[in-house]
């Protein structure tokens, strides 16, 4: 008993043990239906807050709860694996903190895409009734199966279940034609519909942003407000 709460107490493996009895607590909640799902959902994935964030990962379709408990599982079990076989072995005294902050960093790394895959496993679940949960399916891509009618309401189907319907609220001039794909990217609850964006403007702007970012990035060590201080 001891030496597993050592362990669990261990740096980096703490962060998980934290992280875990978060989840417990948050998970047991929703069971109890005191807190939502749709915890960290927006009706836009316009701003930039964690569900735009995790969309651009590849979690789209699934509640950022969902996709945060399966990544820190994930991770938390790569790093209880480096920890078991690499860091208990070895004398590190304070050079401990730095190596387990690279630990912490290469396990979220390594789970990422294995999160996102075992999350799209889970896409078909989830669909059997999406009107549960409308703003987890921002970032998904759809295929437009109608002509708009007079209200501009546009009927598409989701590009990998072709089984479940959403609404599209086009605009004058810019109505979805059949055959075309779009992605989702705002919810329009009063209407209970969605925006929509064709695929290629999507991918181009997530570009764009990603360039931007790192651009900022690059910029702000130079100096304040981010500007690189001139000589």
């Amino acid at each position: 008993m001891n030496t597993l709460i050592d362990l669990a107490t261990s740096f980096p493996l703490v962060v998980f043990t934290g992280l875990l009895v978060l989840l417990a607590v948050y998970w047991l909640l929703v069971l109890l239906r005191l807190a939502p799902t749709e915890l960290f959902e927006h009706d836009s994935l316009k701003e930039e807050h964690l569900a735009s964030t995790m969309v651009s990962l590849g979690f789209a379709g699934v509640p950022v709860s969902l996709a945060l408990s399966v990544l820190i599982v994930l991770a938390g079990g790569l790093t209880l694996v480096v920890e078991l076989a690499v860091l208990r072995w070895l004398p590190l005294g304070l050079f401990r903190i730095p190596l387990g902050v690279l630990v912490l960093w290469g396990a979220f790394a390594l789970a990422s895409p294995l999160a996102a895959g075992l999350c799209q496993r889970l896409h078909p679940r989830l669909h059997r009734a999406p009107e549960r949960l409308p703003r987890c399916l921002l970032g998904e891509r759809v295929r437009v199966t109608a002509e708009a009618g007079a209200d501009g309401r546009v009927t598409a189907v989701l590009d990998e279940d072709d089984r479940h319907e959403v609404v599209l609220l086009g605009k004058p001039g810019h109505l979805p034609r059949p055959g075309e794909r779009y992605v989702l990217v705002k919810y329009l609850p009063e209407a209970d519909g969605y925006r929509a964006v064709p695929e290629r403007d999507f991918l181009d702007a997530h570009t764009r942003l990603m360039r931007l970012h790192m651009r900022k990035r690059h910029r702000r060590p130079g100096g304040r407000n981010g500007s690189a201080s001139s000589a």
